[in-house]
């Protein structure tokens, strides 16, 4: 997994566009392994380290994590238009898949076959989710608290929401504070 310096940007609004929305059609429930494998080792847009770092800051803004991803890509390239373009995206094509399907689902819901098979899906979407966070991992060999700490950390994030049931504002912004203080400290 390559850490230079990302080889390409995106060619054009349009090029933003479709490779969101191609993005957005690809990872239906979960697209951060998608996005992750597109933008960082096809695309080359970003390196991973920038990947693990514009994600991060995605996750703690509101909204949906990877519809704020795309529009701090966008907008690193093209400004307000290269926002728009990505979020239009990851947002247009598969909002009308998405309507269609709430309209056969609302025929079917009641099947035991479809309610079995929407409660099947819950483990392969933590597996997905799990495998994603293992092949971040490596990225955090440069961050400046080191992988241990900041392993230390992830794995006091997951006890703290996981096993004591602590709202995640909560987790995030105590752990965050934290890290942000002992990052800041390392780097002064």
């Amino acid at each position: 997994m390559s850490t230079e310096a990302p080889g390409q940007r995106p060619k054009s609004l349009a090029d933003l566009y479709i490779s969101f929305t191609l993005l957005a059609l690809q990872g239906f429930g979960g697209v951060l392994a998608v996005v992750q494998r597109e933008l960082v080792e096809k695309k080359r847009w970003m390196t991973m380290e920038e990947f693990v770092e514009d994600w991060a800051v995605a996750q703690i803004l509101p909204g949906p994590n990877v519809v704020n991803l795309s529009l701090m890509i966008g907008h690193r390239h093209f400004g307000f238009g290269g926002a728009m373009a990505a979020l239009a995206g990851m947002l247009s094509v598969p909002l009308l898949i998405v309507l269609a399907l709430a309209v056969v689902y609302a025929q079917f819901s009641q099947h035991p076959e479809v309610v079995s098979a929407l409660r099947g899906m819950g483990a392969v979407t933590a597996g997905l989710i799990i495998a994603t966070g293992l092949k971040l991992v490596p990225a955090l060999k440069n961050n400046p608290l080191g992988r241990p700490t900041a392993l230390l950390f992830s794995a006091l994030c997951f006890v703290g929401i996981a096993y004591f049931r602590l709202p995640l504002a909560y987790v995030l912004f105590s752990l965050g504070a934290i890290t942000c203080i002992i990052v800041y400290r390392k780097l002064k």
